[in-house]
């Protein structure tokens, strides 16, 4: 009985389960942003060119430092206001002269010539211990100082996020136009000469940061933006990597430097083979081989060992084709040889005792003569003659 209620118990609580995570559970569909890719993965200021040239303006990221037209905007963002003396002077004198100027807060705080030039200055915000210290990632509600407005005395209140709570500007000149928060001033815009510089206590224009708040507003204000401006972005935080600046400057010697290196490499390495084809292994012929030895044998020793192994075989052939060839003398043993093989008997007689015929210019003949005796007595029968 046991074994039939434990399986209905189970099915049971795992029904339960189900049903309840179906009645508490819904699905729905949830928009994400996606993956950033092409040039807005390497392009910070990408979401906010496409807000200006929607707006008609006509926005340029510049890779390189370059000065932009008089009467054009430069928006500078990470930028070292003191790394270079001509290049911030190019820059001061390029706005007086009527060029408009919005750095953030990536270039004020640590640039005292920046601060003595502009005359604002970003200071630390005192913050009691009993309040709650602000999130860099909050909004603020602000109101516009320095404008003109047509339906109420009071300028009109913007969100403003990502900006630096902990920080405010300040100026001891005039402001023609400023942002004031909950107290903190966000922006603070001074006039030099014909042009302007306008310093934001945040970054609201880099990566996404253009869809947050009223970032959209704060771009056309800050920027004192219209129809057909450029505004030029430029930031020194995109530089390119050593690598690539040794690539771009001087590609034909690292070309040539990679060939050389490769070519010292390849003839410093061990190799697999020899530097040369092996010949190829042919074996002799025994005619061959036979020659080979005949020539090694008459120049080394004079021909005594060729002479002295022929006879010792005409010898033997003669031991065991002649009968009694043993109880012989030599003149007998030539003339028995020599009937046999139909040679003269002197002549056999003098090729195998004559030491005249054994030199070099006559050892041929004797040899030959030797060899042909031998022969003819392997072609008689065994025990030849009579005893």
């Amino acid at each position: 009985m046991k074994r039939r209620i434990t399986p209905l118990v189970v099915c049971l609580a795992g029904a339960i389960v189900v049903f309840w995570i179906s009645r508490h559970t819904y699905w729905t569909d949830v928009e994400v942003a996606a993956f950033a890719k092409g040039e807005a993965l390497t392009n910070p200021f990408y979401a906010t060119q496409r807000f200006g040239d929607a707006l008609d303006a006509r926005t340029i990221h510049d890779r390189r430092f370059a000065m932009p037209p008089a009467n054009a905007i430069l928006v500078l963002s990470g930028w070292n206001w003191s790394i270079s003396n001509g290049r911030r002077s190019a820059i001061e004198q390029w706005v007086e002269s009527g060029g408009r100027l919005v750095v953030d807060r990536g270039l004020t705080g640590d640039h005292p010539e920046f601060e003595q030039w502009s005359g604002i200055v970003r200071a630390r915000r005192r913050v009691d211990s009993s309040q709650q210290i602000p999130s860099p990632e909050r909004c603020d509600q602000v109101r516009e100082e320095g404008v003109v407005t047509t339906a109420t005395s009071d300028s009109p209140s913007h969100w403003i996020c990502d900006f630096d709570a902990l920080s405010t500007l300040g100026t001891t000149r005039s402001a023609s136009w400023s942002l004031i928060g909950t107290g903190t001033v966000l922006a603070l815009r001074i006039s030099i000469g014909k042009g302007s510089v306008t310093v934001l206590n945040g970054s609201p224009f880099r990566e996404r940061s253009i869809l947050n708040g009223d970032h959209g507003w704060l771009f056309v204000a800050a920027t004192q933006l219209h129809r057909g401006d450029e505004v030029h972005f430029l930031s020194e935080e995109l530089h390119p990597s050593l690598v690539a600046l040794i690539w771009r400057y001087g590609q034909p010697l690292v070309i040539l430097g990679t060939v050389l290196i490769g070519f010292l490499l390849w003839r410093d390495s061990l190799r697999f083979g020899p530097l040369a084809i092996s010949p190829t292994q042919a074996r002799r012929s025994l005619a061959e081989q036979i020659r080979g030895t005949g020539r090694f044998t008459v120049r080394y020793g004079g021909g005594e060992a060729l002479h002295a192994a022929c006879a010792r075989a005409l010898e033997e052939a003669a031991t065991r084709r002649i009968s009694g060839y043993q109880h012989l003398n030599g003149r007998q043993r030539a003339a028995k040889i020599a009937e046999l093989a139909g040679l003269d008997r002197d002549a056999l007689n003098a090729a195998v005792h004559h030491p005249a015929l054994r030199q070099s210019n006559e050892l041929r003949n004797t040899i030959e003569m030797l060899e042909t005796a031998r022969r003819a007595l392997m072609h008689t029968g065994p025990h030849h003659g009579t005893s």
